[in-house]
Parts: C-alpha cells; sequence; structure tokens
C-alpha cells in the first residue's frame, strides 16, 4: 500500500496543476447548505464509480473548521480522479453539510447509505463525529474523521478501561489527552512553567477532555495548578474567571477552547492585567484572526500541522490554486490525510477484487487502515494503535507578529 500512496500522490499532484489555473474546483463550487456528489467526468475506464460519504459542518457555528476539512479531502480525491482513480474506477463523493448538530449529522449519514456509500470521512466536531459513529458501528461501515479528538469517538466508555472500541472509525488527528499531557510538558520542559491555571467551556467532551489531561499531567511533573475556571457555551464575558486567575499570578494559562472564544479570552485577559503567557490546543488553528498581535504575542498552541515548512509547500501550493486562499488553518491538511487514508484502504478492497457495499470490502477496507504503517501524509507519517488514533509527533505553532507561525515539532 505504501507503494500506491507514493506513486497516486506523486502522479495526482503533476496532473492536478493542469486543473488549477481557473480559481475554484468544482468540488469547491458545489460547496452548498445542501448536498452535493463530485466525481471527475475523465479517467473512469468502466463507468463505475466508488462511493464515499463526506460530512462536515460547512454553516453555522465552528464551520471554518468544517469548509477546511472538506476543500482538504476533496483537494486529494480530485487528485486521484484526474490521475485515473482507483484502478479506473473514479471517487464519486456524497457530501453533506451536518451543521455541527448531532441530529442533523445522523439523518445526513442514514441518507448516504441510503444513497450506497461504502466509507466515510466525517464528521468534522467531536459531538457530530460520536453520534454518526455510534450509527457507523453497527452497520460496520468504514469511517474516519480528520478532526474529532474525544477518547469517545473510538471507544465506546472512555471510562471503562475494558471499553469496546469501535473497530471501523478511525481519526487522522490527535486525540484530546494527547493534546493536554503534551502541552503540560512543553510548559514545564520548554517554558519552565512551575504554576498553570486552566480556562475552559463546561459541557464540551473536547475542552473538559484536554483541560483535564492537562491538570493530570501537570499534577505529574509538580506543576501546581492554581485554578481550574469553567465558562458555559455561548459567554462572551469571562473577566470574573480571568480575573479569578490573575489573582494567583500563574506563569501560564491553558485554554483548550476554539479559536472564537480563545481570541475573547486572550482580549479580556489583558485588560485585567493577566500577563502569563497563553497556551492551547489545536482549537487555536485560526485565532490570530480573533485577537490583536499585542494580546496574542508569544502565545503557543499544539498543532497536527507544521505550516510554512518545505514539506507541505507542495499541498500549500496546491491549496492557493484551487481555493483562492491559503491554508486556513490545520484542519485542511487533516482532512486531505484522512481522504488520503480512506483511499489507501479502498484500493486494497479494490485489489482483492471485493465488490463495494458488501461486508467483505468494507472489512477489507477497515482491516487496511488498522494495519497502516509508516504511511506518510501532510501531517506526519501515519501509524494507528489499539484505539485507531494516530501514532505522530505534534507541531509547536507560537504567535509571532500577528501570525501563528511554526516553531518546532515536539
Amino acid at each position: 500500500m505504501k507503494k500506491f500512496i507514493s506513486c497516486a500522490l506523486a502522479a495526482a499532484l503533476a496532473l492536478s496543476m493542469v486543473g488549477c489555473s481557473g480559481g475554484t474546483s468544482s468540488s469547491a463550487a458545489s460547496a452548498a447548505a445542501g448536498d452535493s456528489s463530485s466525481a471527475a467526468a475523465s479517467g473512469a475506464t468502466s463507468g463505475e464509480t466508488i462511493k464515499v460519504g463526506l460530512l462536515a459542518n460547512i454553516s453555522g457555528d465552528d464551520a471554518m473548521y468544517g469548509n477546511a476539512v472538506k476543500n482538504g479531502a476533496m483537494l486529494y480525491i480530485d487528485q486521484v480522479n484526474a490521475a485515473g482513480g482507483i484502478n479506473g474506477k473514479q471517487i464519486e463523493v456524497k457530501s453533506y453539510d451536518d451543521k455541527g448538530d448531532a441530529t442533523e449529522a445522523v439523518t445526513a449519514f442514514n441518507r448516504m447509505v441510503d444513497e450506497g456509500i461504502t466509507a466515510l470521512i466525517g464528521s468534522v466536531l467531536t459531538g457530530t463525529t460520536i453520534a454518526v459513529a455510534d450509527e457507523s458501528y453497527d452497520i460496520n461501515m468504514p469511517q474516519i474523521t480528520a478532526s474529532a479528538t474525544a477518547t469517545g469517538v473510538t471507544v465506546l466508555d472512555p471510562e471503562d478501561e475494558e471499553s469496546e472500541i469501535r473497530t471501523n472509525v478511525f481519526r487522522a488527528c490527535f486525540i484530546d489527552p494527547f493534546q493536554g499531557e503534551k502541552m503540560a510538558q512543553y510548559a514545564s520542559e520548554k517554558l519552565g512553567a512551575t504554576s498553570a491555571a486552566v480556562i475552559f467551556q463546561t459541557g464540551s467532551d473536547y475542552s473538559e477532555g484536554v483541560a483535564e489531561a492537562f491538570v493530570a499531567k501537570c499534577k505529574e511533573l509538580g506543576i501546581t495548578v492554581t485554578s481550574e475556571q469553567g465558562y458555559a457555551a455561548g459567554d462572551v464575558d469571562f473577566k470574573a474567571q480571568l480575573t479569578a486567575i490573575a489573582g494567583e499570578a500563574p506563569d501560564v494559562v491553558f485554554c483548550p477552547n476554539y479559536y472564537q472564544d480563545d481570541g475573547l479570552i486572550v482580549t479580556q485577559a489583558r485588560q485585567v492585567g493577566l500577563e502569563a503567557t497563553f497556551l492551547g490546543s489545536d482549537g487555536w488553528g485560526g485565532v490570530a484572526d480573533y485577537a490583536s498581535a499585542e494580546d496574542l504575542e508569544g502565545s503557543v498552541y499544539c498543532s497536527g500541522y507544521a505550516a510554512g515548512t518545505e514539506e507541505v509547500a507542495q499541498f500549500e501550493a496546491d491549496y492557493e490554486a484551487t481555493y483562492g486562499e491559503k491554508v486556513p488553518n490545520m484542519f485542511a491538511p487533516l482532512g486531505y490525510d484522512a481522504a488520503m487514508l480512506m483511499v489507501n484502504a479502498l484500493t486494497a478492497a479494490e485489489d482483492a477484487g471485493l465488490e463495494a457495499g458488501t461486508d467483505e470490502y468494507k472489512q477489507a477496507v477497515i482491516d487496511t487502515m488498522a494495519a497502516t504503517d509508516g504511511v506518510e501524509g501532510i501531517t506526519g507519517a501515519y501509524s494507528f494503535d489499539e484505539q485507531n488514533n494516530p501514532i505522530k509527533s505534534a507541531a509547536i505553532m507560537e504567535l509571532v507578529g500577528g501570525a501563528e507561525v511554526f516553531k518546532e515539532m515536539y
């Protein structure tokens, strides 16, 4: 399978530049609130297609993430189709907007199943992904999410060490505990922090999960956690929590939320005189647009993507040529990688001569995904652990002069 990935990528990247001179691709143009399908007309030798679902929140709150994932995934799929598809078959994408709502996500997934998909890329947010994973597990549908980080995406009961694993569900991103632990280590080893505070959104699987892991690791490393402050979804005034944090004068403040809230929190923190260095998780991607450069200066966050480096230059050029904008955040390359991993697994099922949609076909896709070993993506080399989580390094991003700049791999 490694040979397929390297050859397909090389061919697809070369061919994709032919169609990138006129703005957006067909997939970008079809990103509407309803459903869309995409399969290149050229290159199909058999007239058959392989139907793949793509589920993302391309409208509503946090649509920045959903659109980035969808664009990244479609960039890879369009490149593969332009290079001839999978054994002559084009990949036909059934794409739906789940609007960040769990009920919408399940309804869309069931519609995709009725339309004959044989695998799913999605969803994007943790809540919608878990809701769909409950459904996909029941029918053993291969599923990979680019960005849902909660442990519960692949584990039925995260509180039970012997819980059953959703063997059909994979992810391209880090899990919440990984990020929390990584940033606690970074605070200790790289920043020399001896005290820390946390501000997180209560009721959010993502925010609470990352915060909990950070606090536990701090205690293990001897970092004093001076304050743990929660807030409710929809809050825009955080000054009470931040004033309480400022009173303890911690070295760092860990803020594992999404970019809109994080921007407001950092701005208000400076207003109440809190001078600590802010640390974030991958939800910070895009935060530079939500707070001033001065307030954010020196903040660091954990990311799955080393933006601006030589290794990702071709991807960044292709993305900008296709969509008319620079790569917005790490969710686009994670979408690209999720599509790559799924295509790699679909290729194995096609090579085996199995019939798409059958139980044998779906199991072959799942088995190939689980056996992934060192396949290179945009965000790193992929292997999976026993809970279908990727094993790879993290990129540390720093806010410098109002820009989110790659600092180091850690």
